[in-house]
């Protein structure tokens, strides 16, 4: 996997864990029990925590060889790889002081 597309996936799971969402990380695999571990927290009961409720899941493996889609900020012309524009973010945060 590209050194790019893995430190993407790890910036958007900080960014979830920062936005105080439940984010779990870690190797796939099955316990003696055959229950689902992800590192090691069980699957199914991180699953039977959220009954009832409507979720977002998101799954991205640190292993795929995908590629990163580069892009061109609308507002500034540069490319980039990450989620936004960080020439543009890092000027939104030096003008209003926040992201």
């Amino acid at each position: 996997m590209s050194n790019v597309r893995r430190a993407v996936i790890l910036k958007l799971s900080a960014a979830a864990y920062e936005m105080d969402l439940d984010v779990a990380g870690g190797l796939v695999t099955r316990d003696e029990n055959d229950r689902w571990l992800i590192g090691s927290r069980d699957l199914g009961a991180w699953l039977a925590e959220h009954e009832g409720e409507e979720v977002a899941i998101i799954l991205g493996s640190l292993e795929d060889e995908k590629p990163v889609q580069t892009r061109t900020c609308r507002t500034c012309g540069r490319d980039y790889t990450d989620f936004e524009c960080p020439h543009c973010r890092a000027s939104r945060i030096r003008l209003r002081g926040a992201p």
